[in-house]
């Protein structure tokens, strides 16, 4: 199934769950898509991409006749790396722009930032990259890859295959890294590895 198809079912799904509530799309000749990615600050040379995929995608849908007959319109915000400004951007996105899905944030810190509001306000973020797990919301489609489907199939080759007994977990002071670290670690002594050969070190 290629990216543009499965962007179509998300989208119909979250269109229904969401026409209800918002009240407006049945008028409109367009459907409002929101786009949550940093175009300035630290983050903005990762986040950029993003949006412009979604821009290509949103583009390419459209010049198969959209969703239900209706075209798309992308409403692109910057929240500029700032993570209390993601959720400052993603209520606007909600509540003033009328979007019918949002499709953003990179970080960790970006999407527990935007939660509540997406929780508060009954809207749907699609969340682009894996993440550490222990989360888990009816209003966030998370696609990427859990630790369990990523960084423990990692450990298993490395123990299984290269045969290794002692290990540093290494990373970022962030929730990212900090999270997948503690699963690894209890993973790993479940394995018998014992404590005294996990060393965990975390850099700025």
């Amino acid at each position: 199934m290629t990216f543009s198809k499965m962007l179509t079912g998300a989208l119909l799904g979250a269109i229904m769950s969401t026409t209800a509530f918002h009240g407006a799309f049945a008028a409109d000749d367009t459907i409002k898509i929101g786009v949550l990615h940093s175009l300035s600050g630290t983050m903005a040379i990762s986040e950029t991409t993003l949006k412009d995929a979604m821009l290509m995608l949103i583009d390419e849908q459209n010049k198969k006749g959209g969703v239900l007959g209706k075209k798309l319109e992308a409403v692109v915000v910057d929240p500029a790396s700032d993570w209390p400004l993601f959720a400052e951007k993603a209520r606007q996105l909600i509540s003033q722009d009328k979007v019918a899905a949002v499709f953003g944030c990179w970080t960790s810190s970006s999407r527990k930032s935007v939660l509540p509001v997406f929780e508060e306000l009954n809207s749907i973020l699609f969340y682009p990259v894996q993440y550490e797990g222990e989360e888990s919301s009816r209003n966030i489609f998370y696609t990427g890859a859990a630790p369990n489907q990523q960084a423990i199939p990692a450990v298993d080759y490395l123990a299984n295959t290269e045969g290794v007994e002692r290990w540093v977990l290494a990373g970022t002071d962030y929730v990212y890294p900090q999270t997948t670290n503690k699963i690894l670690k209890a993973y790993l002594m479940s394995k018998g590895v014992k404590e005294e050969d996990i060393m965990i070190n975390y850099t700025p």
